[in-house]
């Protein structure tokens, strides 16, 4: 029977690893990359702040609308109207491209460089433009969303423009005046950030008459998927009340065939999430907007986009996620007024920015969706940044701080090895007990229990202090998945510490050095590490477990499987540093069960 399950066990791990090598063929192909990508964001660098520009002389190419707009699972991604303009306010981080049509954001380019003139957000590696948001999208951002004679269709007559500074106005029905203002702050300062809008609208009543205001939806922007393994659950859109968070991902919308047919849903045109909302997100891996009012929104609403028309409907790379807040405004007495103000983030999600309570007052950092190992996640990354601070690579800074990790928890490491080998030299009796004990288990824990007393031996002393560090290793999963620092950095052979380091094709699936790597240091770690437990079957399970190791890290980003790769080399050479201790065999030699002594099955050292 023993044999029956390793056998077992065994091909189930093969499985896994030819479904993971066949994953990439079945999967759908990467959409083509967008020409809107590049070309606004090189006019938007070259473009002096306050600047109009008609549209035809910077927008990206028209797309053609969805092949079948009348489908109501998801939104048509949108063109330039035909003789917009576009007005520019940059710093030196961002370039804010409004376009007269909606008087709102069309998107924003990321121009912020490093101390060698790189940038630190470009479109790819290596890339000489910047990265840029909401460049194919459902509407501009900050743009009335189906609303009549206000929405990104009607064109806005721009008022005034400075270097920080723009302003638009348009007439609805003769009776309501709407003006917009948008300011950006010069650069970063202790109380401002350099990455984020104020937007005022105000409406005022041009008549004798009381008139009611609609319910206005503004967007948030539409999220793009950053690279071909997005599964839609980077794509999110939420908001916080105050106190907790709601986050919808693109996947929620899609719906599925579920497993076997169990959880099986269909495809939702759109998902409210009720308010009060103090800030509300759209948001890929990277990057994210921040809408934070001055009073509460009543609601968001998230929806699908298809960016990629070309694109059958079934293709999941196809689609983005927009995202829009619904505010419920008092009528309007005659002749006043009232203003819909708000901070508008547009930028990277970079939790040390996020955290700064001088500028985000509401928990905005929680944006990053650490969830319940936040405060392992912050710490990690908040570590990360003291070592980049010292060595100005990534790579490294991880590397490092895995080694400070190791090195705090070293006495937690000491502990837990001298009593896995007290337990590795037990064993022998523990079976023994086992076997003669078999068919009476109250018996068989007294003897146990007893053998542990009498050595000093406890059992759980192998096993606590090494689930000390857990929280930690799930805490750098959740942080790494979506550090923008991370994106397109290099170390060693690796190009994108966000991505899997795949350094070339063999037979047509890719090879990944790192996960190999982890896979072989795991196998040569077990060899080391001494077993207190005997059973056969689960120590020929034991042996096979790093190829799980292979199945999870092959397709995960690189600086997750350097973080395990470092730990790995870290914690072989503490062991073989420990298996030469001698303070580790002072394991007394007493007398076991039936007056037997204790005989010392420490593996010899090779």
């Amino acid at each position: 029977m023993d044999k029956k399950n390793t056998v077992i066990g065994v091909l189930l791990i093969v499985a896994a690893i030819v479904a993971m090598y066949l994953s990439p063929k079945v999967a759908p192909p990467p959409p083509a990359p967008p020409p809107a990508v590049v070309s606004p964001a090189a006019a938007a660098a070259a473009t002096p702040a306050g600047t109009v520009t008609p549209a035809s002389a910077t927008a990206p190419a028209a797309r053609p609308p969805a092949t079948n707009p009348s489908n109501a699972a998801f939104a048509a991604v949108a063109s330039d109207a035909s003789g917009s303009t576009v007005t520019t306010l940059a710093n030196d981080f961002i370039a804010v491209r409004l376009t007269n049509f909606g008087g709102a954001i069309r998107e924003i380019a990321f121009q912020k460089r490093d101390s060698r003139d790189h940038l630190v957000y470009p479109d790819h590696v290596g890339g000489s433009e910047p990265y840029v948001f909401n460049a194919l999208h459902a509407d501009p951002m900050l743009a009335f969303v189906d609303f009549p004679g206000l929405d990104r269709n009607v064109r806005f007559d721009l008022v005034s423009q400075s270097a920080n500074d723009v302003v638009y106005r348009a007439v609805l029905d003769g009776r309501i005046e709407v003006t917009r203002r948008y300011t950006l702050a010069p650069n970063q300062s202790p109380t401002t950030e350099p990455y984020q809008l104020r937007h005022e609208t105000t409406f005022r009543n041009l008549t004798d008459q009381v008139v009611p205001l609609a319910r206005v939806a503004l967007s948030i922007g539409t999220a793009a998927p950053t690279s071909e393994l997005d599964l839609g659950d980077q794509l999110t859109a939420g908001l916080s009340n105050g106190k907790d968070q709601a986050f919808v991902s693109r996947r929620n919308l899609e719906g599925g065939s579920g497993m076997f047919g169990l959880g099986a849903s269909a495809q939702k045109p759109s998902i409210v999430t009720p308010g009060p909302a103090v800030w509300a997100i759209v948001d890929n891996q990277f990057f994210t907007t921040i809408l934070t009012p001055d009073e509460p929104a009543a609601d968001l609403v998230a929806r699908r986009v298809k960016l990629f028309p070309e694109l059958p409907d079934d293709n999941h790379s196809a689609y983005g996620l927009t995202g829009a807040v619904e505010f419920d405004l008092k009528p309007l007495p005659a002749h006043g007024a009232t203003t819909l103000a708000a901070n508008f983030y547009v930028g990277p999600k970079e939790y040390r920015r996020l955290a700064n309570t001088a500028v985000f007052k509401d928990d905005q950092d929680k944006v990053m969706q650490y969830g319940f190992w936040k405060f392992f996640s912050a710490l990690l990354i908040t570590l990360m940044g003291w070592m980049h601070a010292l060595v100005p690579n990534w790579g490294v800074a991880l590397v490092l701080t895995t080694l400070s990790l190791k090195l705090v928890f070293l006495p937690l490491t000491m502990k837990a090895s001298r009593s896995m080998k007290r337990m590795a030299k037990l064993a022998p009796f523990m079976k023994e007990i086992k076997e003669k004990y078999k068919d009476n288990p109250a018996k068989q824990q007294t003897a146990m229990m007893e053998l542990y007393k009498e050595h000093k031996v406890n059992p759980l002393g192998g096993c606590l202090p090494m689930l000390i560090p857990f929280p930690f290793f799930i805490g750098f999963f959740s942080m790494l998945r979506s550090t923008a620092e991370l994106r397109y950095a290099p170390f060693l052979w690796v190009h994108d510490l966000a991505a899997p380091d795949t350094v070339g094709h063999l037979l047509g699936f890719s090879v990944n050095i790192l996960p190999i790597l982890l896979t072989v240091l795991s196998f040569f770690q077990m060899r080391l590490t001494p077993t207190p437990n005997a059973d056969p079957t689960q120590a020929k399970m034991m042996q096979f477990m790093p190829l799980f190791f292979l199945f999870i890290y092959y397709r995960m980003p690189a600086a997750l499987s350097l973080y395990s790769t470092a730990n790995a080399l870290f914690t072989i050479g503490q062991q073989l540093v420990i298996n030469r201790l001698k303070e580790f065999d002072d394991v007394p030699a007493t007398a076991g069960p039936g007056g037997r002594p204790v005989k010392n099955v420490t593996p010899r050292k090779k």
